[in-house]
């Protein structure tokens, strides 16, 4: 069998009965970050113009849920937009082996597509962990490969991940799963280019991802057909997207775990709104004046940075120790530590306001950095930093793994506090709590219309 064929029947052999409880609540828990995340960036002034031009004359009567907007739209605009903004704030989950943005496009595929067929919580659930589990071992087939080719692997794999999840609510057929797969090769996209001026375009490609997910299961349900072989074939997603040549025999041997091995399990948290490779390097600041190191004695500050990492956050420097733009400012190394040893709050309405802060560029430059050498990037995003002070005395902090990965979790009161940290200056208290017992507690057999409601609500 083909890649495409193996996860077409997998996912339609996998009751939701079948995945272990600790699994789905950790989807409900993925999920609803996610819509926490995806509700705070559309409050920002660029998500409110987009959804205003893009929902304009698309509204329907009943249809689909747009976060932040009371309008309801066809499912494929409403996933498009609900992607765009959970991952506008670089604030969504990642598995961090395979550099995937898991929910910022499975949320809002499997959403959109379950309110576009009536399907109940307990099918988003299963959705959303399919999707998961698919996305994952996608990118860990060749990890780092589609990045060293300047494409990101949650947009260009998440288009195939997403049609997969708009066939299954919409009970396709095996043979229509595999040719929503093999269409949306054809939809992948997301190149990293953005990262040379702060363009805020990196927010599209889950959205677009979804988007595509959307109607490649349209497409195919309606008789045009995919290629069965979109992952490992000589033009197909590997070979055209990576420079990875035994890639598609990996997928093959990922696959082989389906079922047995559960990959959302490892998926990690953010605490920070702003590029996952920094947040290390957050803590270790935290740590630092925790330790009692001092803002008025800090002379210089020396961070050692993975390599995988460095091409992100740090380079080229001088960009980013003087960012223009806030969306620049995200994967700025130099600006967010900054805010951390000024005290500023790292929050999304910091990063949804309109300017830099002027201080913080100014004390970007007293930061400099060098690469780790005994760096496991990225099953392990790390930081080393040695601050040396006026008087020639010198401190080193090392986080050898984030916060929120796995290995040191985020717990359900963690991601609780701060969905209602990012919706709280626009959603009331019994609002907020009426989205949380919905998502982590309610009975599988709910609507996904009542989240909709909900949803709208806010």
């Amino acid at each position: 069998m083909t890649h495409s064929e193996r996860i077409a029947d997998f996912a339609l052999s996998l009751r939701a009965q079948a995945i272990p409880h600790e699994v789905s609540a950790l989807a409900r828990l993925h999920t609803l970050d996610a819509i926490g995340v995806g509700l705070a960036a559309s409050q920002g002034s660029v998500q409110q113009r987009m959804a205003s031009s893009l929902l304009l004359g698309n509204t329907q009567a009943s249809g689909c849920t747009v976060f932040g907007h009371s309008a309801l739209t066809h499912a494929a605009q409403a996933a498009l937009l609900n992607g765009s903004f959970i991952h506008a704030l670089e604030y969504d989950d990642t598995h961090m082996a395979s550099i995937v943005h898991g929910s910022a496009v499975l949320v809002p595929a499997a959403l959109a597509a379950a309110q576009q067929h009536k399907v109940n919580l307990g099918e988003l659930i299963r959705l959303v962990t399919i999707g998961w589990e698919v996305l994952v071992r996608i990118g860990l087939a060749a990890p780092g490969a589609f990045q060293r080719r300047g494409f990101q692997v949650t947009s260009v794999g998440g288009a195939l991940v997403s049609a997969l999840l708009a066939g299954l609510a919409a009970g396709a057929s095996r043979e229509e799963l595999v040719s929503a797969q093999g269409i949306a090769g054809s939809q992948a996209s997301g190149i990293f280019e953005f990262l040379s001026e702060g363009a805020t375009v990196k927010a599209l490609h889950p959205g677009w991802a979804a988007h595509a997910g959307l109607v490649a299961a349209q497409l195919a349900a309606a008789g045009m057909t995919g290629p069965s072989t979109v992952y490992e074939g000589r033009f197909g997603l590997y070979k055209t997207y990576t420079d990875e040549a035994g890639a598609g025999q990996a997928l093959g041997q990922e696959l082989n775990t389906l079922g047995q091995q559960w990959m959302l399990r490892d998926a990690a948290f953010k605490l920070f709104p702003c590029c996952h490779y920094i947040h290390p390097f957050l803590e270790g600041v935290q740590q630092l004046l925790a330790q009692g190191v001092l803002l008025h004695q800090i002379a210089h500050i020396e961070c050692r940075v993975p390599e995988g990492a460095a091409s992100i956050i740090c380079e080229p420097w001088a960009r980013k120790q003087t960012p223009v733009l806030l969306n620049e400012a995200k994967y700025s190394l130099p600006y967010c530590m900054a805010l951390a040893c000024l005290n500023m709050p790292i929050t999304a309405q910091h990063f949804l306001s309109t300017e830099v802060n002027a201080q913080a560029v100014a004390f970007a430059q007293k930061i400099c950095w060098t690469t780790m050498r005994d760096a496991d990037f990225p099953n392990k995003f790390q930081a080393e930093i040695e601050v040396r002070c006026r008087d020639g005395q010198s401190t080193l902090v090392r986080i050898d793994q984030v916060k929120g990965s796995a290995e040191r979790p985020a717990s359900t009161e963690d991601i609780t506090a701060k969905f209602i940290a990012n919706t709280r200056p626009f959603t009331p208290a019994d609002a907020q709590q009426r989205i949380i017992d919905c998502l982590l507690q309610g009975e599988a057999t709910l609507p996904v219309a009542h989240l909709g409601a909900l949803l709208r609500a806010v």
